[in-house]
């Protein structure tokens, strides 16, 4: 089986949502799949250099290839021109094209491409069509969406929705194509010697490791997390506060989080860690006592799937499409997006250190059954020949 998966951009800076078609590329190339990933150099924002990698060239990595195009004329959009000319060059020889996002002019141009030249095509939207998300630039996206995005929906073999909540709220505009209900994957952390992060920034051994990871964007919940943080230290609540994340595409948003905390009761108790990956990431994720993740509305949460694979306890909003799972798999703490549910939630949460390890380590016993790239490879192996069995019938 010979698949394409199209993204705009792999960079590290987009975040897990692009960085998750690796994982299911290696997942996918280790049970036997031909896997070409087909995306741009895009590496940030306007003024951002691009990725230095080679172009329109096969780059062999982990079983699969990567082929990268440059990001032209439209950088900010991560558009490409040659992409798109060699996708309608070789559609035809590859069985299935799987397309992740939508409303990004480079999927949109690629999904028309596969209908033209009648390659099938499963989209995985990003939460884009979340009613909440939809509701930025609504007058722009409901036109977007009626003309460019819905004959791309009416179109596509299947939706790929990561949860159940995300497949059962997001806006179809007037389509009627077939869900297919697939969370993300995860990797389990290696093992790496534990207080090289509280080290780092030097957070008492005693002291509970409160972990915010993410993009640094209004959607994430922040506007509630802080407040609810100034109370607790009102109360006497002892924590210390670690905020990693970046958002290069909205750098005065971040600069706006950065200020108020620094002008914040909470500055003592906090560590600003910017953007962190690799063995720092892992570490983070490994020593903190509880993630918190409070969004207005989440597809998914790659980031909670990481914590909770890492055994630490996750305490979410009701607006992270997993919490559902959480709340069954006892894996940590969901509450409401308001600032009382948020403080209330966390002053439980930091109560009780064993309360914590035991709900950590029905997030980590969960993960490995549901997020495994094993598993989740084997469940796409089926819907992508689920669609050719479809199309061999049509």
């Amino acid at each position: 089986m010979r698949i394409l998966q199209i993204v705009p951009s792999i960079s590290l800076v987009y975040g897990g949502p692009s960085q998750m078609v690796l994982g299911l590329s290696k997942a996918l190339a280790s049970q036997g799949v031909e896997v070409t990933v087909l995306t741009t150099d895009s590496n940030g924002d306007i003024g951002q250099p691009p990725l230095d990698v080679p172009l329109d060239k096969p780059v062999q990595q982990d079983g699969y290839q990567v082929r990268y195009f440059h990001c032209s004329p439209f950088q900010r959009y991560k558009f490409s021109l040659d992409l798109l000319r060699w996708l309608w060059i070789h559609s035809r020889e590859f069985h299935l094209a799987h397309i992740h996002a939508l409303f990004s002019p480079v999927s949109t141009a690629a999904a028309t491409i596969a209908r033209q030249r009648q390659l099938p095509y499963l989209l995985r939207p990003l939460g884009t069509l979340d009613p909440a998300d939809l509701q930025k630039k609504w007058a722009l996206k409901q036109l977007y969406g009626f003309l460019l995005e819905r004959p791309n929906l009416a179109g596509a073999a299947g939706i790929h929705f990561t949860s159940q909540q995300e497949a059962k709220i997001s806006e179809r505009f007037g389509t009627l194509t077939k869900d297919i209900v697939i969370p993300l994957g995860v990797t389990p952390p290696k093992e790496l010697p534990m207080g090289e992060a509280r080290a780092k920034w030097k957070i008492p051994a005693q002291r509970p490791l409160l972990l915010f990871m993410s993009r640094i964007d209004p959607k994430k919940g922040l506007n509630l997390l802080i407040p609810a943080l100034e109370r607790l230290l009102c109360e006497g609540v002892d924590f210390h506060f670690v905020l990693a994340g970046a958002n290069p595409q909205d750098p005065a948003y971040e600069n706006l989080i950065r200020e108020q905390i620094k002008n914040s009761p909470l500055s003592s108790n906090t560590a600003i860690a910017g953007f962190v990956d690799g063995n720092l990431k892992q570490t983070l994720l490994q020593e903190a006592d509880l993630f918190v993740l409070p969004s207005y509305y989440e597809n998914f949460g790659i980031a909670v799937a990481e914590a909770m694979v890492a055994a630490t306890p996750v305490l979410i909003s009701d607006q992270v499409h997993i919490w559902e799972n959480v709340s069954d798999a006892d894996a940590g703490w969901v509450c409401a997006c308001e600032v009382d549910a948020l403080t209330q939630c966390l002053q439980e949460a930091l109560a009780d250190n064993g309360e914590q390890k035991r709900r950590g380590s029905n997030a980590r016993d969960y993960a490995l059954r549901n997020y495994s790239w094993n598993a989740i490879a084997q469940r796409m192996i089926e819907a992508y020949q689920d669609v050719q069995a479809e199309v061999a019938t049509n």
